[in-house]
């Protein structure tokens, strides 16, 4: 029995040793052709056996088979088969495996120019999502460029008014103005106030390769406004691959689109190029809101043999005009134009008609292209100088109205309305021209006196100026249109020194300065029916009589600064920035850490030619720049604990410049007496986790901004107080942004993928702050006058949901036949607030808005198509807004439902039957967001 043991034992023991002999071992390195993809998916085709690649993107992994086929994944690329033979006992070596991005590969930029700072997935300190080309050239369709972003963790985005490229964004809270919009490295926030008009970069989506969103301060080496968070847009390169794509786009309100792109790639010769051409045209979904745009991009390229040099000049556009929704009409009238229980979503105030056509006076037009030379040089192997020189001329107006009839502005909700809600603007011009009209709410027919044997024009609502008594004089004003010019020569540079000091060490340092000069002044378009205009605003040309008007079509020749008959005002902003910025970067093994420093001084120069006389008070009409130096402090680090996980942390500190409009309060050329930099505290920390299967982020912040400027309300009118003489401002006023926000992605199999994310904000103003007065002349304070205290701590910040969420997911049905959905929720959505307004300790707070989710979705199809299978004909289907939700995207007022309908006392708005919608006073001033829209596209990629 001993014996027959000692055979089986030995037996199997034989059994064992020669399973053993008999595997193989395959390895190699997993990479995308510039980094490692640690966790990478690596498995034998029709079988279990599988391993993860490793923080370096290495792998090894056993077979017992001397042939067969490895399957590699990660998530973001496309899945590749590599054939294998090993021979018993024996180890093959696939050497490198690179992937391809299943979209426009982020790297073709980032690795050209250490000016473009774009954050890096393991090794960047800060929360970022990347939105690729793919997803945007896909999902856009009909929404504006922002609303691409709505699916990243504390970002909200509405259509705002609803005119093309009228949409506005908030990152954590924080508005457009303080959110960093990086284009290839460049700044392109005006550099007056910050702000960014998407109707100027609408064809920014046309040539994205990929967009970032670094949510707090960002990775920018700038001294740049990123409070909230930094857009990082990087364009289309010059060298692409060889070939092109012509699309066309329908949708809904007459949408449509036409684009043709085609790039050359990198030639022998070292040269290459792109060009993409777009036009976009449609009525609008919001009530005469019909637009007009085009795009262009032209990108030339050259890379010296040794690839020591490499220069790309850029020169993008996107001249347009579009009809806009400025009056912010309350709930009540959307419901007098619809129903009580659906109201008209779409209602425009300010649209209507002129002689049978469709007319709006409120209008946008402008004309902002960008040129930019980049140019890298490798210098050695351890040493990069990155340039980039750039140059805008922006050319445009936004059109409105000026005066008033019988005291009555055009968009009075009765006086020129038709029975739809319309305004009649043919009335106006009847009246404006002398033509008994009956003019709503005002008993029998209405007609217009002349003033020296002319129907003269002006600013004033009821006499020519301020001479003539409006109760005598009512019937002698009319209503024009004019435009609002602002116009602006930008020029800029950045250059940064890249030094890799050993091994382990990396040093950045970099300047970067900029001059702005902004063209503000009024002209005037369309009389309406009246004789001429009467201006008294110029104190060195007054009492001035005009017919000139001028029309309010696109400039294309930018170049051009075309000399214009000016009214009401006319001032020159001058801008001048000097930076300094430096970085040092520590990265070994798991670890990546870096400090870096900017710092900023910024000039501010006024000119004004009507306020002040340029003889008696030149150094009025002309200042001096007001210096006010600022910058910023970060620092933060990254450990990878293995191949999944991560942690980091930043912190950072920004003294940051006041606006212009802080310096020069009211239009006037005396420096704010209370000028002071805003400060910015920001303290973050995340954890990351990386599988070949599942990816997921989780970020905390707070964000402390101290000492913002805001203009309140003028004094109410006294005796010692004239009307319009007086405006106030708010001291020490503080705000606290802190929160979580989570995102996740993955492949459950290789047909389906999902993404989910989750943000929760608490925003809220620190403290009480004080009002002070000053007189709007000299900006000097008012006498007598003791500052108010505004009850804000706690108060909620408005125009932002404060939590959201999604989750979404694409299937493959068929082979390249994609069904993609996305459900977006929005909660804790307060109104727009003005603090100045919280002068009681017991005010209510800030009103919330109803919560609201959106659903989207797309059908895609790709059909290939050639003699070689190289080219392919796509189909795209958008929908948003599936369900057809009706939903407040924002509230402009702040009345509370248990309200009193008047003064202090009676029934409320929830008391008295029909006055509340959804739960809000329908006294409110909002907009709704859009109702279901749609677009396809067919697209052929040669």
């Amino acid at each position: 029995m001993r014996t027959m043991k000692n055979w089986l034992l030995s037996g199997l023991l034989f059994m064992m040793v020669t399973t053993v002999f008999s595997q193989g071992k395959i390895t190699g390195t997993v990479t995308d052709g510039q980094n490692s993809l640690p966790g990478a998916n690596v498995s034998i085709k029709g079988s279990k056996i599988g391993v993860s690649a490793d923080f370096d993107g290495k792998f090894s992994i056993n077979t017992t088979a001397t042939s067969g086929e490895l399957v590699i994944s990660f998530i973001g690329y496309d899945a590749t088969t590599v054939k294998f033979t090993v021979s018993n006992g024996g180890t093959t070596d696939l050497g490198t495996i690179v992937l391809t991005n299943n979209s426009s590969e982020l790297s073709e930029v980032v690795v050209k120019s250490s000016v473009v700072d774009v954050a890096k997935d393991r090794k960047t300190p800060v929360a970022v999502s990347t939105i690729k080309s793919a997803e945007i050239q896909e999902k856009l369709g009909t929404q504006e460029f922002p609303e691409i972003l709505k699916n990243t963790p504390s970002v909200y985005a509405t259509k705002s008014g609803g005119g093309f490229g009228d949409s506005r964004i908030t990152i954590r809270g924080f508005a457009q103005e303080n959110i960093a919009v990086m284009v290839n490295g460049m700044p392109i926030n005006d550099m007056e106030n910050s702000r960014v008009f998407w109707s100027n970069w609408a064809g920014l989506s046309d040539v994205t390769s990929a967009m970032q969103v670094q949510r707090g301060l960002g990775s920018s080496k700038l001294a740049v406004s990123s409070v909230g968070g930094t857009i990082n847009v990087i364009t289309r390169s010059s060298d692409k691959k060889e070939g092109g794509s012509i699309s066309s786009g329908f949708g809904n309100a007459n949408y449509l689109k036409t684009q043709a792109s085609y790039n050359s790639g990198k030639l022998n010769n070292g040269f290459s190029a792109s060009i993409l051409l777009s036009q976009t045209q449609g009525d609008g979904y919001i009530t005469g809101t019909d637009f007009q745009g085009a795009n262009y991009y032209v990108a030339l390229g050259y890379s010296t043999k040794d690839n020591k040099h490499d220069f790309q000049l850029t020169v993008t556009g996107a001249p347009q005009w579009h009809s806009q929704r400025s009056t912010v009409s309350t709930i009540a009238i959307y419901q007098q134009y619809g129903s009580k229980e659906d109201p008209n979503i779409r209602y425009n105030a300010d649209a209507g008609y002129l002689n049978g056509e469709k007319y709006n006076i409120r209008k946008n037009y402008y004309h902002k292209p960008i040129a930019s030379i980049n140019w890298d040089y490798a210098i050695n192997e351890t040493t990069k100088l990155s340039t980039v020189v750039y140059a805008s001329m922006g050319r445009g107006a936004g059109a409105g109205a000026t005066g008033g009839i019988q005291g009555k502005a055009y968009s009075d909700v009765i006086a020129f309305r038709t029975a739809n809600g319309l305004v009649d603007y043919d009335k106006i011009k009847a009246y404006n021209s002398g033509v008994p009209v009956a003019i709503n709410g005002l008993a029998g027919l209405k007609t217009r006196a002349k003033i020296g044997g002319l129907y003269q024009n002006s600013a004033y609502f009821s006499g020519s100026n301020a001479a003539y008594n409006p109760s005598t004089n009512i019937n002698t004003a009319g209503i024009s249109q004019t435009s609002s010019i602002n116009s602006h020569d930008w020029f800029g540079g950045v250059i940064n020194l890249n030094k890799k000091l050993s091994q382990t060490l990396t040093l950045d340092f970099g300047l970067d300065a900029r001059t702005y000069k902004g063209y503000h002044y009024t002209v005037l378009n369309d009389l309406l029916g009246g004789d001429e205009y009467f201006d008294n605003t110029n104190v060195n040309y007054p009492n001035r009589h005009l017919t000139t008007t001028y029309d309010t079509d696109v400039q294309w020749n930018v170049f051009q600064n075309k000399d214009y008959e000016k009214i009401a005002f006319n001032s020159t902003g001058n801008v001048r920035w000097y930076g300094a910025f430096t970085q040092l970067e520590y990265s070994k093994d798991n670890l990546t850490a870096f400090v870096q420093g900017a710092v900023s001084q910024q000039g501010f120069k006024r000119e004004d030619d009507f306020v002040y006389n340029t003889v008696t008070q030149p150094s009025l009409a002309s200042t001096d720049y007001e210096n006010i130096l600022g910058g910023n402090v970060k620092g933060g680090a990254n450990y990878n604990i293995n191949e999944n996980h991560n942690v980091y942390a930043n912190a950072g500190y920004y003294s940051k410049q006041p606006f212009f409009n802080s310096v020069y309060p009211n239009n006037r050329s005396t420096v704010n007496p209370n000028l002071t930099n805003e400060k910015i505290l920001g303290l973050e920390a995340g954890y990351g986790f990386r599988s070949a299967k599942f990816n997921a982020n989780v970020n905390i912040y707070n964000t402390n901004w101290d000492d913002r400027y805001l203009r309140g309300n003028a004094l109410p009118t006294s005796p010692t107080v004239p009307a319009g003489t007086t405006y106030t401002e708010l001291v020490g006023l503080n705000e606290v942004h802190s929160g979580i926000e989570f995102e996740v992605n993955s492949p459950l199999t290789e047909k389906i993928r999902i993404n989910a994310m989750f943000s929760y904000g608490i925003w809220e103003y620190k403290g009480n702050a004080l009002s002070n007065a000053y007189w709007i002349a000299d900006n000097t304070p008012v006498p007598g006058y003791t500052a108010t205290t505004m009850y804000l701590d706690k108060v909620k910040v408005g125009d932002a949901a404060q939590m959201t969420a999604s989750l979404g997911a694409s299937y493959e049905v068929l082979t390249r036949v994609t069904l993609d959905a996305n459900y977006n929720f929005s909660n804790n959505l307060y109104a727009g607030i003005n603090p100045i307004n919280f002068s009681s300790p017991t005010n209510k707070g800030s009103l919330e808005l109803p919560s609201y989710g959106l659903l989207d979705a797309g059908f895609s199809y790709k059909m290939i198509v050639g003699k070689n299978k190289d080219k392919s004909v796509n189909f795209r289907l958008n929908v948003n807004n599936v369900l057809d939700e009706t939903y407040i995207a924002e509230s402009r007022t702040n009345i509370f439902a248990n309200d009193f309908l008047s003064g202090t006392s009676g029934p409320t708005y929830e008391s008295t039957p029909g006055r509340t919608y959804n739960g809000v006073a329908d006294a409110n001033q909002v907009y709704f967001g859009f109702g279901r829209t749609w677009n396809f596209t067919l697209r052929y990629d040669f």
